[in-house]
């Protein structure tokens, strides 16, 4: 006796299959592409910690007065950063994004000619304004081709540009800063800026010929494609029906703040360990600027590994959470363990540890307010996270630079950053789990 069995209609059997498809291609389309942006974005944001190995002694700037300029980047960053992901929201993402790249590579460009510590100040606080919306108005535009259960992935791998600019970056770094240094009059740090600006006016003007808006314009899709990428976003942001959909129902949202707060303490650890490190480095005994950035390069390779492999890993249990508490406190062991380090070959195993686990929460994180914001919300909600969380790259710099110069040790800033990652930890706790897990 044989069994009957009836095969599903063909569309049970292809449409799993063309969604597969279209999110490969969306994927290979624009997130390579935007990960290389964010490369250039990141190495002409944190490339003054290079700069400071040369241009502290040459302009007389004090630990505490590079601290300051290192974050005063974030005053205007956070300035300018909701109405930055606004206009993106209403004129379109390749406009926009193009118009940031462009600017602020000509200003990265300018710091080649920073004579004093005000003109230092004014160009970081510029720099910090010509770049506002790029990073969240990049997060908002992924929201726009995938959807929750696929994002962590998807955001791991377009933040690991920041190891990987690290890890090419401060090589490259060190590199041009000796091999340049006193070419045509001009000091390393001078060509460093000028050459490492470049990128960004390049991609730039490549963004206006190369990204889309959204799906429907997207003409490397076929109509299927389209179809079934659009269906899923729409489903998702109908289960956001009880989300603020208007900025002043966003800036207000509890939760929203919550947020803030827990991205704050991260971006506190991420960017303490950015701007000091080359300094942290060089106080184990390395001498020579390519040698700082060889070494100082191993801790963002473990970042790398460590940022893909807990994204992917949210992505498959859909938990996120417990995601970014362990990190998080893994790194602030690693802080601590660093200030007791006795040799380099220690101080850069702690120093990897901070990094993989304080950087890695940085795309962990965007999965948690994604999964509630929506529509207009979403433009002005992920912004203000961004530019709060982002006010702590003027605070840990700063702060960090002046605890150096009070107590002489870079061990107290080493505390105050590894104390607020176990806050962000414990604020991480307070989401309810139903909420993000999805």
């Amino acid at each position: 006796m044989t069994l009957q069995t009836h095969a599903p209609a063909d569309g049970a059997y292809l449409e799993p299959a063309i969604e597969d498809r279209a999110y490969s291609k969306v994927f290979w389309r624009i997130v390579p592409f935007l990960m290389l942006c964010y490369v250039v974005a990141y190495l002409d944001r944190v490339n003054v910690g290079f700069a400071k190995l040369q241009m502290s002694n040459e302009l007389g700037l004090s630990e505490a007065a590079y601290g300051i300029g290192a974050g005063i980047f974030f005053i205007g960053y956070f300035l300018f950063e909701v109405p930055s992901n606004i206009i993106m929201n209403r004129i379109g993402a390749r406009l926009w994004i193009a118009r940031i790249m462009i600017t602020w590579g000509l200003v990265s460009a300018a710091f080649m000619f920073t004579s004093s510590e005000k003109v230092f100040y004014i160009l970081r606080f510029f720099l910090g304004v010509c770049e506002a919306g790029f990073f969240p108005g990049i997060i908002l535009y992924l929201t726009s081709w995938f959807p929750g259960h696929r994002r962590a992935k998807i955001v791991a791998t377009f933040m690991s540009a920041i190891p990987i600019s690290a890890i090419f970056g401060n090589p490259l770094s060190g590199l041009l800063m000796d091999g340049l240094h006193g070419t045509h009059g001009l000091s390393g740090w001078q060509w460093m800026f000028l050459v490492e600006a470049i990128p960004a006016i390049l991609f730039g003007i490549a963004t206006l010929f190369y990204l889309n808006d959204g799906i429907r314009d997207a003409k490397w899709l076929s109509q299927d494609e389209k179809n079934i990428l659009v269906a899923n976003i729409e489903a998702e942001n109908r289960t956001k029906a009880s989300s603020p959909h208007s900025v002043a129902g966003t800036l207000t949202d509890p939760r929203v703040w919550l947020m803030c707060l827990i991205y704050f303490c991260f971006v506190l650890g991420q960017y303490g360990l950015n701007f000091w490190m080359p300094t942290i480095v060089k106080t184990t005994g390395v001498t020579g600027n390519l040698n700082i950035g060889l070494i100082s390069a191993i801790p963002y390779v473990c970042t790398f590994v460590v940022m893909l492999a807990l994204g992917r890993s949210s992505d498959r249990t859909r938990e996120r959470r417990w995601h970014l508490v362990l990190p998080a406190l893994i790194a602030a062991g690693g802080f601590v363990a660093a200030t007791m380090a006795t040799s380099t070959t220690v101080a850069i195993v702690c120093l990897s540890l901070a990094a993989a686990g304080a950087i890695s929460c940085a795309p962990l994180f965007w999965s948690l307010p994604t999964a509630f914001l929506a529509g207009t919300g979403a433009a002005a909600g992920i912004a203000w996270i961004n530019s709060v969380g982002n006010l702590a790259g003027f605070l840990g710099p700063s702060l960090v630079g002046y605890l150096k110069d009070f107590t002489g040790s870079n061990s107290a800033g080493m505390y105050f950053l590894a104390a607020a990652l176990v806050v962000g930890s414990l604020a991480v706790l307070a989401v309810p789990a139903k909420t993000v897990n999805r």
